[in-house]
């Protein structure tokens, strides 16, 4: 019998001699019939416990179904079995013997009009469960006040595996989804459908019509597919479909419909539509849920998906309004602040809740405007002008542009009351926006044009504030250029070019500019003050709880520090972490760095990264660029192995030095001076996610690891501290070669194995810089290609010496071996150390020519923990 029903009748046996009884919910009346009957075989799940489920999950189901028509899948004798499958029926228009109070709403197809029913109540759900409704579908709008169809309120992606793919390729294909959806300004949800695959749904402000929204569905599909083209489809073809994972984008049509969340599934096993955290996207073990598992899920935790209902009925609430008598649509005088009002709850936030909108009294040419930073789910730029007695307002994804030549996205948002002007605070968890809001500049503006689809502002900062760098003190003039036509949310915003004298590009004092201005433009960058600050190897144990901790990924490549002249050709150059310079080897690399930093000076910390034909870095591959200076050696590698620099933090702009700020302080100027473009690019911090989430994530993407970097750290360069913490996964370990032993067979004019060690730790009395004793860690014969053999004989032949530079070394393998000098450094995987101090089963991975003998040490194998039960338990919040 459902839960939370009444029975106010019970008739022993109906005519056939099934159970029978009558029960009341909600008020309304529904008769159940046979409770007892099987509906899913293979569990032994009954009619009863399908009752029961609908009954317990209601609330959060029909949050997603209310004024949406249902399309039903009934199974009116069960799902069956794999031999005999049972009886589906496919029902869109309601029957004769629906009950009146059933509530419906007619709609109207080319060729017929149709009823559909609302699931809008749990006697509703109740007596289609009766039935043998085990399937619920709806489209993703809804029916209005006036039962007029709204546009929709929410965009759906539906990720579909091939043949050969399945649930965790699916999951990979969700968050790169996901990353191009935040940047539109839309939060996506996941679901997981309860057959094979994954749905992501985002909250829509319901200004869009379905033809629109299907449009940027698909649009985001084929972006999808030319990012991961061996990874994903976007045609509807099925013979294309093995080995990928489908977008279909279909689904936002008006006339399609998804299986409702908290759905059923008419399959061998009660499968659910069930939301789910992006954390458990992460987790290794994905599986579909059953619904005892969904059950259970909300019995401790709140629907994940609520913030997609909860949009869907501020939207509704805020397109219906106060419904004239007349049914005419609200004049000139409607309250521009409701929409803002209605995500926000004046008892929990502290931004400004004015009970109206003022009167609107624009100004001539021009009010006040603020850019916010807003560390929310992701950091973004809000822009807010003054017009008409509000803020009309744009969430900037990538900040403000500062290159002409590169524009933003610019996504309108609702407007927002003037006393928005000076707000700055933290909003709470759970609340619309929930994070700390910051003022990044603010002052007047003037408009030189303000239209429906275009207008045009300049921006007059505060005195030395952020509009102003640079000497611009004019102001910056900025184009806001509405994309998609009418009524559309995407913007772009465009930096137009200075229309002032171009004193700061002067190139001597002489010439009308400054000492400092002639310095801006032609003082080339010292990188060698600069030494990389290094990390420390550690676990997720060592990650404190008192410490706020961001996360990095750990790239397989070389680490570099760069340094980029002020100008259109200012001198770059790339040093390595001993100070070599490698300039030459990377030319791909020269441009695109002056283009991210737009004509500024910098000195940047970074990772040179090789990667492979599935975008993941690949240490092998980047060897074959090391070492090369000769431009046509250089120009045949580069077909073969292309590199990128990945950018993780920004010691100097403009010719000020930043390290001694905080972490995150250089991360914010970071993010806002170095834009990605071509080979480089600023990989993503996560400061709102555990360690251990973090570590589960660089594991699905084939990383070696995550760096943990305290929040308030600054820069020591050249320092290794604990501030900073490497957790890798593959265990590896970086060796100094101390000799080699002669191969045979077709290694006879190579080697056979070489026998590494690693310096013995500092001690107390051991002078800075003084030799360190060489502890034999064993030898190392696999992992080797032939070019590596031969490249490597050559330098070690230079290097041959006659003692031996180990103190421990077994008279087994010294017995044939030739000593080097212990000059170079290589890295190795291997399973675990003994308890000798050996390497067990060690492979080798390449030289390291960025690294010197000295900065060897010791790492202790780490090791992701199973399914990151135990990591969870041992980091605790590592925040």
């Amino acid at each position: 019998m459902a839960h939370g029903a009444e029975v106010a009748g019970h008739n022993p046996a109906d005519t056939a001699g099934a159970h029978r009884e009558v029960v009341t919910v909600g008020g309304r009346r529904v008769t159940l019939t046979n409770l007892e009957k099987v509906m899913y075989p293979a569990t032994g799940t009954t009619k009863a416990d399908v009752l029961g489920y609908y009954a317990d999950v209601a609330d959060a189901l029909i949050r997603h179904t209310r004024d949406r028509p249902a399309t039903r899948k009934r199974w009116v004798h069960g799902v069956g079995t794999a031999a005999e499958p049972g009886q589906v029926f496919f029902q869109k228009n309601l029957g004769d013997g629906t009950p009146e109070w059933v509530e419906r709403r007619e709609l109207e197809h080319k060729e017929r009009s149709t009823v559909y029913p609302l699931v809008n109540d749990l006697a509703t759900l109740t007596w289609l469960a009766q039935i043998g409704t085990l399937e619920i579908h709806v489209p993703q709008w809804r029916f209005d006040a006036r039962g007029a169809q709204s546009p929709p309120d929410r965009l759906v992606l539906d990720l579909d595996p091939g043949d050969g793919v399945g649930l965790a390729e699916c999951a990979e294909v969700a968050r790169w989804a996901r990353a191009l959806l935040l940047d539109m300004g839309l939060d996506a949800r996941p679901v997981t459908s309860g057959s094979k695959g994954i749905h992501l749904y985002a909250a829509l402000d319901g200004r869009h019509s379905s033809e629109q929204v299907s449009q940027v569905a698909r649009e985001l599909a084929r972006a999808l597919e030319a990012d991961h083209p061996d990874e994903v489809l976007s045609a509807m073809t099925r013979s294309m479909r093995p080995g990928k994972v489908f977008v279909d984008w279909s689904q936002n049509s008006a006339a399609k419909t998804t299986i409702a969340p908290y759905s059923l599934r008419g399959l061998l096993r009660p499968f659910v539509a069930a939301p789910r955290t992006w954390r458990e996207l992460e987790a290794p073990g994905l599986e579909q849920l059953d619904y005892h598992q969904v059950l259970k899920r909300l019995s401790r935790a709140p629907d994940p998906l609520a913030a997609v209902a909860d949009a869907a009925d501020a939207h509704a609430g805020a397109a219906a309004g106060p419904v004239p008598a007349s049914g005419a649509t609200a004049g000139p005088d409607e309250d521009r602040l409701h929409t803002y009002r209605s995500k926000r709850d004046a008892r929990r936030t502290p931004e400004p809740m004015p009970k109206s909108t003022p009167d609107a009294s624009p100004a001539a040419g021009g009010a006040a405007f603020v850019v916010q930073e807003h560390h929310a789910r992701a950091l973004h730029f809000d822009l807010r002008l003054e017009h008409e007695g509000v803020l009309a307002s744009w969430a900037l994804p990538k900040g403000v542009p500062t290159d002409p030549t590169h524009n933003h996205l610019a996504v309108q948002t609702e407007d927002h009351p003037l006393e928005y002007l000076a707000f700055e605070g933290d909003i709470p968890a759970g609340e619309y926006g929930a994070g700390t809001m910051s003022i990044w500049d603010r002052g007047e503006y003037s408009a030189e044009k303000w239209r429906d689809d275009e207008i045009i502002v300049t921006l007059h900062g505060s005195p030395g504030g952020p509009l102003a760098a640079g000497g611009d003190e004019s102001g910056r003039t900025f184009a806001l250029i509405r994309t998609g036509g009418a009524g559309s949310r995407n913007w772009l915003i465009h930096l137009m070019k200075s229309r002032r004298p171009p004193a700061a590009e002067t190139s001597g004092a002489g010439q009308g500019g400054s000492a400092q201005e002639a310095r801006v433009t032609s003082a080339p960058l010292r990188a060698a003050a600069y030494s990389p600050m290094l990390a420390r190897p550690g676990t997720l144990r060592d990650l404190s709880a008192e410490t706020d901790w961001a996360y990095e990924m750990k790239w397989d490549g070389i680490r570099m520090i760069a340094t980029v002249g002020a100008g259109a050709d200012g001198a770059v150059r790339f040093l390595t972490r001993n100070g070599n310079d490698v300039t030459a080897a990377f030319p791909e690399l020269v441009d695109d760095l002056r283009a991210a930093l737009a004509g500024r000076a910098a000195v940047l910390d970074g990772e040179v990264v090789a990667l492979d034909r599935h975008n993941r870095p690949d240490f092998s591959l980047l060897q074959t660029r090391l070492g090369l200076t000769d431009p046509t050696d250089v120009r045949r590698a580069r077909q073969g192995a292309p590199v990128h620099y990945f950018v993780f933090d920004l010691l100097e702009h403009d010719w000020r030095p930043l390290v001694e700020l905080p972490y995150a302080e250089r991360r914010q100027a970071l993010e806002r001076w170095v834009q990605g473009t071509g080979t480089v690019q600023v990989p993503p911090a996560f400061d709102d996610q555990d360690a251990a989430t973090v570590l589960a994530t660089s594991s699905r993407l084939g990383l070696e690891g995550i760096i943990a970097k305290d929040t308030r750290s600054g820069y020591l360069a050249g320092r290794r501290a604990d501030r900073w913490v490497k957790i890798k996964h593959v265990t590896s370990q970086e060796v100094v070669i101390g000799g080699w032993r002669p191969g045979a067979g077709h290694r006879s004019s190579t080697l056979g194995s070489l026998l590494v060690g690693i310096p013995a730790p500092a001690g107390p009395e051991t002078a800075p810089g003084a030799p360190r004793r060489l502890l034999y860690a064993g030898r190392v014969g696999t992992g080797f290609r032939d070019r590596d053999l031969t490249a490597l004989r050559r330098r070690l032949d230079e290097l041959s010496t006659a003692d031996t530079p180990f103190e421990d070394v077994p008279a087994a393998d010294a017995a044939d071996a030739v000593w080097v000098q212990p000059a170079l450094v290589g890295e190795v995987d291997f399973s675990a150390w003994t308890p000798a101090g050996r390497l067990r089963h060690p492979s080798w991975r390449g030289l390291r020519a960025d690294k010197d003998p000295a900065d060897v040490v010791r790492e202790e194998a780490v090791r992701e923990e199973a399914a990151l039960g135990a990591a969870v338990a041992e980091a605790g919040d590592s925040r």
